[in-house]
């Protein structure tokens, strides 16, 4: 089947290596947007992004997600934006429609050339008082918990390989 956004789908890939470069406010504001057209639960539309560009707060999200993992290496993999995605608890659909963000955002970042990850421990993050303090003092409603993170920038090389599809996984009734 020839189409291009279903060859987006199947050919995006989690990077691992960025460039230095900062990404382009043009293509991160493309990559926002994509992640709010996301699909939530009855359309309430309770999904946040922070999107971080500043250095010295990149830096400090780096540490606290590096003290969570139990390590001192950089859990965004070098990359110069990291988009937090946040959901309000009204909804019982908040991982799932901030989910949907994520993965949304990472197949705009591949249509757009740049480079993606899906990181974790922004719950323990932003559930932390220092986290707390941080979203209120970047304006961010009470009430909002932290579903993930993306990594985003350029690649620093070629995309990884796809694995192999596990068989079995795919039942037809």
């Amino acid at each position: 089947m020839e189409n291009k956004a279903y060859e987006t789908i199947l050919g995006r890939r989690s990077i691992r290596s960025f460039q230095t470069k900062q990404v382009a406010q043009q293509e991160l504001d493309a990559v926002l947007q994509a992640g709010l057209y996301a699909p939530c639960g009855m359309g309430s539309q309770l999904v946040t992004l922070v999107a971080v560009q500043d250095p010295e707060v990149r830096g400090k999200l780096s540490a606290m997600n590096a003290t969570i993992m139990g390590t001192d290496r950089d859990p965004y993999y070098g990359a110069p934006t990291i988009v937090v995605v946040l959901a309000s608890t009204e909804r019982y659909t908040w991982v799932e429609d901030g989910s949907c963000a994520l993965t949304v955002m990472m197949e705009a970042a591949h249509a757009l050339g740049l480079g993606s990850c899906w990181i974790h421990r922004a719950r323990e993050m932003f559930d932390s008082d220092e986290g707390k303090a941080m979203l209120k003092a970047w304006g961010v409603p009470e009430g909002m918990r932290g579903v993930g993170a993306l990594a985003l920038g350029y690649p620093a090389g070629a995309a990884p390989q796809a694995p192999q599809r596990k068989p079995g996984r795919v039942f037809k009734i």
